[in-house]
Formats: C-alpha cells, structure tokens, sequence
C-alpha cells in the first residue's frame, strides 16, 4: 500500500503546474530500436529557460520518433524540432487546462484507491486460505481483517490528502 502512494506521487510530479521541468517527459517513451524506451535514455533533457524543455537526441534519427512521442503523450504538449533538437514550449495554463489537470490527477488517484483495495481483496483472500487450512481460527481471521481495513483506510485517507493538495496546487494561480 505504501508502494501505491508512493507511486501515485511520483505521478503526481508528472503533472505541471505551468513551470518547465525535466521530469514532466520521464514517464514519456519512444521506439529504440523496436523497444520502448524512456526519452532520458536516448537524448539529453534539459531547461532552456523557465518554460521551455529542450531534447537534443544521441542520435539524429530519432528527431522524429521524440516529437512524435511527446505529441502523442497525454501532456498536452507541441514539441518542434529546430535543428538537430526539439524544443518543448509550456503553454500558459488557462482555466480551462487546470480543470483537465485536475480531471487527469483525480483519474491518478482513483488507480490508486484501487490499486490499495486490490491488495486489500489480496490479503483477505490470503486470511480465508489460512482459515482452509486450519493454520489460524476464525476469531483471528477476523482480527486480522479488521486490521487490513483499518490499514486500507488510513492509505485511503493518505491518497485524498495528497489530492487535495495537488489540486490545491493547481488551482492557485
């Protein structure tokens, strides 16, 4: 559980809030070589200023493939190639791309809260097994389940802080 909140931080990162930085292309893969690779691995990322991204690839054919690969990501980004880099321009956020972002980081949260109930379902399905094969009683069964609820909860409740947060962060201006 403690994975999926970390996890969902690290998605959370990913979603701007109007300010260039590297991280936003991390999760962003390209075709090298028939095998999707992350863009860090096949060309230098960095700021050209405050809110632009500029990626110059290792290998020139794989202009392309990059401009591609950042357009089609779900960022909402248009990449251009000037060169033999492609430049990655921050659009403004209007209100309007702060309710999608919002929209975007509340569908995070949502595979969050299902990935901690999935393995909430997993540990009570690990607690009926025991009970099958007579390793623990019913009475610790229950025990046990409550446990994993109260667990499942407080997880719960760390996923809701971390979106209002985050949105709290979209939000102001």
């Amino acid at each position: 559980m403690a994975k999926a909140i970390e996890s969902l931080k690290v998605d959370f990162t990913k979603v701007r809030t109007g300010r260039a930085h590297t991280g936003i292309l991390d999760h962003v893969t390209v075709d090298y070589y028939g095998n999707p690779t992350p863009i860090s691995q096949v060309a230098n990322v960095n700021l050209l200023d405050s809110r632009t991204i500029s990626v110059a690839p290792w290998e020139k054919k794989m202009l392309n493939a990059i401009e591609k690969a950042i357009r089609e990501s779900d960022l909402g980004l248009n990449p251009s190639t000037v060169g033999d880099l492609v430049r990655v321009p921050m659009p403004m956020l209007t209100e309007e791309r702060r309710r999608d972002l919002i929209k975007v980081v509340k569908s995070e949260a949502e595979n969050a809260r299902v990935s901690i109930r999935n393995i909430r379902r997993d540990a009570n399905s690990s607690l009926k097994d025991l009970v099958k094969e007579k390793e623990i009683s019913e009475d610790e069964e229950r025990r046990a389940q409550e446990e994993v609820q109260k667990l499942t909860d407080r997880f719960i409740a760390e996923v809701e802080k971390a979106l209002q947060a985050k949105e709290a962060d979209l939000l102001a201006v």
